[in-house]
């Protein structure tokens, strides 16, 4: 099982010096950034420049605040410049941050996924193989490409291209275009073998390949600590994120996989007035162990191997109250470990 780590600086000119140390900290096998605040590109040239053997993820970019155009050419560059390691990785977003944040359209999101994922294979080819540029789809057309505006074959082949997802659909779209699949780190055990794993074989059959032919990101919130101390504060931090992510009207088959479905339009209400500490309230310690792996520290790499251990190809541990990898460099070493 691959270990990845997140780039969390904020500050670009540290992102270098970091990514050089999860390198050198060795149980890792790969970094990525996220799109916050910033840009989740820019942070992956730094990287690039300053590692060797790390490969480097986009965990997620959001894919429909850009254009198939624009992310191939992206992923080709830093393709390029990473020799080979980078790992395209796409999302969705919701509704309102599509069209209110990023002023971009939004309509069938799994079908639209599907979509941008094939025209971005489509301009690589094109690149790659020469020969006309003519993908015309229900969102995205491509077929003007002249030699002033084509790199030509990348000498490290294509990135690899993951998506993340929730729902069945955009799942399914997942395991039919992409070459990996990030689980959302909200989840519960009922929702990802009912859900998630399913959509991810129906989409595979439709590409005719198998699940070998396929990377399964486990993206896991974790509460743990050294202390009763530590442990407790680890619960209530990640009992707010699991509030905030449970809000998202998407996210509610979630919930409704342990029959809790009624408390996400309760949270979505507080949510629009404010009200981040009594939705943290609401997160009791049952829904907390349902959908985050809890424990000390020492239980936890047993606890993340029976959760995933079976399907899993690669997992990052979700612990924002510890953002230091290197405090999580030995459960890193274990969990890559073969039990």
């Amino acid at each position: 099982m691959r270990v990845d780590a997140p780039i969390l600086e904020q500050d670009l000119s540290a992102v270098g010096a970091a990514a050089r140390r999860l390198e050198e900290l060795g149980c890792y096998d790969g970094c990525f950034t996220f799109e916050g605040p910033h840009d989740p590109f820019f942070p992956l040239v730094l990287a690039a420049e300053h590692t060797e053997r790390l490969e480097l993820a986009t965990a997620i970019a959001i894919a429909f605040a850009r254009s198939p155009m624009l992310l191939a050419n992206i992923g080709y560059d830093l393709q390029q410049l990473s020799r080979g390691r980078l790992i395209l990785g796409l999302g969705s977003q919701i509704r309102p941050h599509i069209e209110k944040r990023f002023s971009m359209p939004w309509s069938k999101p799994a079908a639209r996924m599907r979509e941008l994922v094939l025209a971005i294979r489509e301009i690589w080819r094109c690149w790659n193989e020469g020969g006309k540029l003519d993908f015309r789809g229900e969102f995205y057309t491509h077929t003007l490409m002249i030699p002033f505006f084509n790199p030509g074959p990348n000498p490290f082949g294509n990135a690899r291209i993951f998506v993340a997802g929730v729902g069945p659909r955009m799942t399914e779209a997942a395991g039919e275009v992409a070459d990996g699949f990030f689980t959302h780190p909200f989840h519960t055990v009922e929702s990802l073998r009912e859900t998630t794993l399913p959509a991810i074989e129906r989409g595979l059959a439709k590409s005719g390949r198998t699940r070998a032919d396929f990377e399964i990101s486990y993206q896991v919130m974790v509460a743990s600590g050294d202390s009763d101390e530590q442990q407790s504060l680890a619960r209530t931090v990640i009992k707010s994120q699991i509030a905030f992510y449970a809000s998202t009207p998407a996210y509610r088959g979630v919930l409704e996989s342990r029959g809790w479905g009624e408390l996400q339009p309760e949270l979505n209400r507080l949510s629009k007035r404010g009200k981040w500490l009594e939705m943290t309230e609401l997160i009791d310690d049952e829904i907390l162990e349902a959908i985050a792996v809890c424990g000390a520290r020492n239980e936890i790499v047993a606890r993340v191997r029976a959760r995933c251990g079976d399907f899993a190809d690669r997992v990052s541990l979700v612990a924002p109250y510890a953002p230091d990898s290197a405090d999580w460099a030995e459960i890193a070493s274990a969990l890559r470990t073969t039990a």
